[in-house]
């Protein structure tokens, strides 16, 4: 229970109607939600106006209001503020006593490898001996609880309900996936980061963000915001990324591949098998806390494939570094990481190899196809699911990007696919975007074998592959069931090799 007025010193108040002191035993921003005693919370969401439930909310026991507009006829106090979404953010960060104030918070930001990034600094967290919180798109995990997530960003309210539960659970070290929705929508407006990364942005989520400028805009803002007291961990191969190091008030520390201008380098790299060696060097010398890190190197052995995933280490090993994670505990971690579901996922190795990558956009494409150039192997059989309702633009760019490495990689035909049955009705691929998926091959006089179910395609890659080669399931939504499905087959076909001997 909380005084209204002390939970309203919290946000900024344009006007107020029928003002009472009260207490406050809950917030709510869904109307269904609210019990005797709460404040409620009227956002103006994408497809509906919270304002519209304010009387359904006071039935179910609301007692004062948070508005953008004074609803007429209302009985309960109005307090009038210029966004209720900054609003719900600082009452909830208000309400649960400002919990990411009293934990290490992570703040992990890119258009590829946010899932993949967490997941590795979790572990090396997990591995050092600290208890650890992580909030992403998979899951919540409040040390050894964990929920499925609804959002790869909870709504704020939400947010600062999981970070408290962190607290009263002794967690120490929060990592957590930002995207840009939540950024632009407030949702970690009142949390308090001590490390911000953006390891890489590309062309994804635009329609929803009006540009890639807005998108960019979005993204870098958790950069941008960042405090003094923080630090900054930016990818000096990234341009977008790189621009930023001037942007920001946190200590920025960089890091490259390819670049040898930063704090962190990577040399020796060694991508033939597909899981990457490398040994990682401290160019520059950095301090965090009273610990210093002077020139050094050592040696990194990846469990998990792809060039992808050495620079999702790279991130890795800077925040890990900056918690105190000693070397140790960072080399052997990563060499037993097992990864995320559909990250350039090994699932099949004998006679032929069998990649799984979820290939979302011209960003992802070109590092998992820049991975292959590096890997042995006969023939490359790529099966991809074309992306659903994302629009012929992205489409468009997707078979462009395969296009590009298309000669590099000895590429003549690829084997596509609209998954009719493994999609839903929001992610079926519309006559337009196959047109344009088409055309950008047809140009290039890459051959498409077109199938409209997912099972056709694979079996049209596993019939045709010989010992050696390398197939690629490539695809969102559309190749979710891609794994399953292959290893299915390749059981069958076993068990006829069987019968037949």
């Amino acid at each position: 229970m909380v005084r209204l007025e002390n939970l309203l010193k919290s946000i900024q108040i344009k006007k107020s109607y029928n003002e009472k002191d009260l207490n406050i035993d809950g917030i709510s921003y869904h109307s269904k939600k609210v019990t005797n005693g709460h404040l409620f919370v009227c956002i103006k969401g994408y497809k509906t106006d919270g304002h519209k439930y304010l009387p359904q909310a006071i039935e179910n026991g609301a007692v004062a209001a948070i508005v953008e507009e004074f609803q007429a006829d209302i009985s309960i106090p109005q307090y009038v503020v210029e966004n209720s979404r900054i609003a719900l953010a600082r009452l909830g960060a208000a309400f649960y006593n400002n919990p990411s104030k009293k934990m290490k918070m992570i703040g992990i930001t890119a258009t590829n490898g946010k899932t993949t990034t967490s997941f590795m600094t979790n572990a090396m967290l997990e591995n050092e001996g600290l208890k650890t919180g992580l909030i992403g798109t998979v899951l919540i995990k409040m040390d050894d609880y964990c929920t499925p997530a609804e959002l790869t960003t909870p709504e704020s309210l939400d947010l600062q309900y999981y970070l408290s539960q962190m607290v009263d659970k002794h967690v120490s070290h929060v990592t957590m996936e930002v995207s840009s929705a939540a950024l632009e929508t407030y949702r970690v407006e009142d949390v308090d980061y001590d490390i911000v990364t953006l390891n890489n942005i590309s062309r994804e989520h635009i329609d929803s963000h009006g540009s890639f400028e807005k998108y960019f805009e979005a993204k870098s803002s958790l950069i941008r915001n960042a405090s003094e007291k923080s630090f900054a961990v930016l990818n000096l191969d990234c341009p977008y990324s790189a621009s930023l190091i001037n942007e920001t008030k946190a200590q920025v520390i960089t890091f490259g591949v390819n670049s040898r201008e930063g704090h962190i380098a990577c040399k020796n790299l060694d991508l033939t098998t597909g899981r990457a060696k490398f040994v990682l060097e401290i160019l520059k010398s950095f301090e965090i806390n009273g610990t210093s890190y002077e020139p050094t190197e050592f040696e990194v052995q990846l469990s998990v494939p792809g060039l992808h995933s050495v620079y999702n280490s790279m991130v890795a090993i800077t925040i890990a570094l900056l918690c105190g994670v000693s070397i140790s505990t960072i080399q052997k971690t990563l060499k037993t990481f097992a990864g995320v579901e559909r990250r350039f996922q090994f699932i099949f190795e004998e006679d032929i190899k069998i990649i799984d990558d979820h290939f979302a956009n011209s960003g992802n494409i070109d590092v998992t196809l820049e991975t292959l150039k590096y890997m042995d192997y006969e023939k490359l059989h790529v099966v991809y699911a074309i992306r659903g309702e994302r629009g012929p633009t992205v489409n468009r760019e997707n078979a462009e990007t395969i296009v590009k490495w298309a000669s590099k990689l000895g590429l003549n035909e690829i084997t596509a696919t609209k998954s009719v049955s493994h999609v839903t009705s929001k992610d079926r691929v519309t006559d337009e975007e196959l047109q344009a998926f088409q055309e950008v091959m047809d140009k290039a006089k890459i051959k498409v074998n077109l199938y409209d179910e997912l099972p056709d395609s694979i079996s049209h890659a596993i019939s045709n592959a010989k010992t050696g080669d390398l197939i690629l399931l490539a695809g969102c939504q559309g190749m979710d069931f891609g794994a399953e499905i292959a290893l299915k087959q390749l059981a069958v076909m076993k068990d006829n090799l069987k019968e037949v001997r």
